[in-house]
């Protein structure tokens, strides 16, 4: 009776816990649906767009690779976000990104962004490519050379409950992950979208 009671509670926990993490899936249908007719109106690559949600943990998957034809994820991994520690204390900038467009602040900027050239690193796998900043709250991106690189500190795989390493707010990706977007952004005759939410 104990064994069997012992066995109930087990199976009780488990149902909870993948009910939890089931619920704790973010619904991401409204960004989609955004994505897709800014890429048609603004004659960018509609095949597919980059969505990166800081709000996630940085040991977590938070940088997205989404088709709007099949309407999955086609890819994820991590991704590092600003220190955000230049003008004032920031204590928490492992935990939880702060947003900030000034030059030399090192924050992460949310808002959408056109992919541009690609161009030489000294980072990662020596490529980056240059981010246009299309809201208020990311215009300074050229200023400040936030770009689209990656950096051997970063690793392939979910390193949760530990962090990604900061940045000065340049989304970077692991060197695999990088080699993974740059074969698939040097195919693509328009512009693609990286859209940065929280």
């Amino acid at each position: 009776m104990k064994h069997f009671l012992l066995l109930i509670a087990v199976c009780f926990l488990c149902c909870n816990n993948s009910e939890v993490e089931t619920l704790a899936v973010k619904d991401y249908n409204s960004f989609h649906k955004e994505a897709k007719e800014f890429c048609k109106e603004n004659q960018y690559n509609e095949d597919y767009y980059f969505l990166v949600d800081l709000s996630v943990h940085s040991g977590k998957n938070r940088f997205f690779i989404y088709d709007f034809t099949t309407k999955k994820v086609l890819d994820k991994n991590l991704v590092t976000h600003g220190s955000c520690d230049q003008f004032e204390e920031n204590p928490n900038k492992w935990e939880k990104v702060k947003f900030d467009n000034r030059v030399d602040s090192h924050c992460s900027m949310k808002g959408k962004y056109k992919i541009g050239n690609r161009d030489y690193s000294s980072w990662g796998i020596n490529v980056k490519y240059w981010l246009h900043g299309l809201e208020a709250s990311n215009k300074n991106a050229e200023k400040r050379v936030v770009v689209l690189h990656s950096w051997s500190a970063v690793k392939n795989k979910e390193v949760y409950p530990k962090y990604s390493p900061l940045s000065w707010g340049c989304p970077a990706v692991s060197d695999a992950f990088m080699g993974k977007l740059d074969v698939r952004l040097q195919k693509s005759e328009k512009p693609v979208l990286l859209w940065i939410v929280e």
